[in-house]
């Protein structure tokens, strides 16, 4: 049974209600229409609807359904979407909320191919919490693999309103994915955002722009790209620095190349990475020479498994700054930091904070983080991989090796004095029956 409308209020969790009504339908037309929707109870007729989906209306009534539950269903969202209005009043940021919740749980459904353009929020927190810790504003944010675009909105949120001056940056490979950040920028109320479209490594759209202060991006993990097969990038400002590119079949490190690149001297860049690139050899260790010799390198945070969809690979965050207090780089395993939720793992609140104050505090602890100097690490072959750092916690119990001999020798000489004292005991038993057998013999030759 559907949902229904109460025309005397109405609340996002009702749209999020009927976003899951949707939830059998796996057509991206329909999504978009969707979207298409909020856009248009949200501005109006603001001719970038036009730009990002074409006519609205062509969108929201051209579809041909074959099943009247959902022409039902986008009826009742266009409804209770121009209801939104009301609330809009007093938040702001309802209609992203909406989008954002209908991205996460279409991504849920769409398995693999929904984490192409989804980070999930408290990891997106994270990282944005981290880009900005110290600073009360930044000039600007930046994500080279913007996705949907929630990691630039984090860092909006974490900083708060009007702290990010000159605006927010990215660009995005896939053109369907680049229109939904762009959707996602103006339902959150965003007005300065430059989204490009195109390949950041090969293409970049930003070049020649101030450096930004801070990036966070989770690019995709271990992609093909054209690395020395093209003449020029040896010779790109972003990668000859390292004097070596990163592989063709592993992006992963041109990734990071290219925010140090566009970093700010006083900027901080967190960066989601497959965890490979922190111990391969060959062209990343040679990267990672590279980064550690220069101290680029801030902290290094190893993430619990199975928080992203499409994957249950334990990814890594690397944090980037070129101006830093000391020659060393902070290692956190946070591989325990995680509550199970439904079919994926999840970084609670506690954890998030947990994971953010180890950072801030930059100190060796326990089965938690250790700060290591750099000497070290290149003494480790640039071996980057936090659990050659971070002792992990053993639920082994500890064996006293002499205290178990001990006890052995005590027991095996309480196992000879009970030998004895059976030998002595099984002798006398013999003694006694030989005695009782002679007497017997004796007893019958008398009475012959």
């Amino acid at each position: 049974m559907l949902t229904d409308i109460n025309d005397k209020h109405i609340g996002h969790d009702f749209v999020k209600q009927l976003i899951r009504d949707l939830s059998p339908v796996n057509l991206w037309q329909i999504k978009e229409a969707v979207f298409c929707i909020m856009l248009k109870a949200k501005l109006g007729d603001d001719f970038r609807i036009f730009k990002l989906y074409g006519d609205p209306h062509a969108i929201l009534y051209n579809f041909s359904y074959s099943d009247d539950k959902i022409s039902e269903i986008i009826a009742k969202i266009e409804k209770a979407c121009n209801m939104l209005k009301d609330e809009v009043m007093s938040n702001n940021d309802v209609f992203g909320d909406v989008y954002e919740y209908m991205l996460a749980y279409y991504t849920g459904d769409g398995g693999s191919a929904g984490g192409e353009f989804y980070t999930p929020q408290e990891v997106s927190e994270l990282l944005a919490e981290i880009a900005v810790v110290g600073k009360d504003e930044v000039n600007k944010v930046y994500d080279p693999a913007c996705g949907s675009g929630s990691l630039l909105l984090k860092v909006a949120k974490a900083l708060g309103n009007g702290k990010v001056k000159q605006g927010f940056f990215g660009q995005e490979i896939n053109i369907t994915t680049h229109k939904l950040c762009l959707a996602n920028m103006l339902l959150h109320g965003i007005e300065n955002f430059n989204i490009a479209h195109g390949d950041t490594l090969t293409d970049p759209k930003h070049i020649g722009c101030e450096l930004f202060e801070a990036i966070v991006s989770n690019p995709p993990y271990s992609i093909k790209w054209e690395g020395d097969t093209n003449p020029l990038m040896i010779n790109d400002p972003r990668f000859s620095p390292a004097g070596v590119l990163a592989p063709k079949s592993k992006a992963d490190l041109a990734f990071v190349m290219h925010c140090l690149a566009w970093l700010a001297p006083s900027g901080t860049a967190a960066i989601i990475v497959f965890p490979g690139v922190l111990y391969r050899g060959g062209a990343e260790q040679k990267i990672r020479r590279y980064l550690v010799y220069n101290n680029y390198i801030d902290a290094v945070i190893q993430l619990p498994p199975d928080l992203f969809f499409g994957t249950t690979i334990a990814t890594c965050i690397i944090v980037l700054k070129k101006s830093k207090g000391d020659n060393a780089t902070l290692f956190i395993d946070a591989s325990s930091e995680f509550v199970r939720d439904g079919k994926k793992n999840k970084l609670s609140d506690t954890n998030r904070q947990r994971i953010l104050q180890a950072f801030i505090d930059r100190k060796d602890q326990a089965h938690l983080a250790s700060l290591v100097s750099n000497q070290q690490i290149a003494d480790n072959d640039y071996n980057l991989s936090v659990s050659g750092y971070v002792e992990h916690i053993s639920n082994d119990t500890d064996i006293d090796i002499k205290a178990i001999t001990n006890e052995v020798l005590r027991l095996k000489r309480l196992n000879n004095a009970k030998r004895n004292e059976l030998d002595k005991i099984i002798e006398q038993l013999e003694k006694d029956i030989n005695g009782d057998v002679s007497n017997d013999e004796q007893t019958v030759l008398d009475f012959d």
